[in-house]
């Protein structure tokens, strides 16, 4: 439940982030070739962070389908850390390629906790 709650606790700050101070940083995420504008892109990810954020604190009783949510929003964002890192774009002081490379390597861990800590991990094994 800790897990759950502190993964909560870091998407809402991460949306109220998108939405205030640092939401230049997160428009320089947003791949060129995306085709919505960029600060359109961040309010909207920023309430669906929070929104996720809420929910993995709120929503225990259906926290597996939360969690699978949530490690499906990680997946869909990940293209913009790679635009990031192919482009060489500086933001949340990821100034080098190698910075930006090692970020990359936080998105799985993201997708797993998410997985891990709502149960939703082991979804696949009951199935069977």
């Amino acid at each position: 439940m800790i897990a759950r709650w502190l993964l909560g606790g870091i998407l809402a700050f991460a949306g109220v982030a998108h939405l205030t101070s640092q939401r230049l940083e997160f428009q320089a995420q947003v791949p060129g070739w995306f085709p919505l504008d960029t600060d359109v892109v961040v309010l909207v990810s920023g309430v669906v962070e929070l929104a996720l954020g809420a929910a993995l604190i709120a929503l225990g009783r259906h926290r597996v389908l939360v969690g699978v949510i949530v490690a499906v929003f990680f997946v869909v964002i990940f293209p913009g850390n790679i635009a990031q890192w192919v482009d060489g774009v500086d933001a949340f002081g990821l100034d080098t390629d190698s910075k930006r490379f090692t970020r990359l390597l936080f998105q799985p861990v993201l997708v797993a906790w998410a997985l891990w800590a709502t149960g939703a991990s082991g979804l696949a094994r009951r199935r069977r």
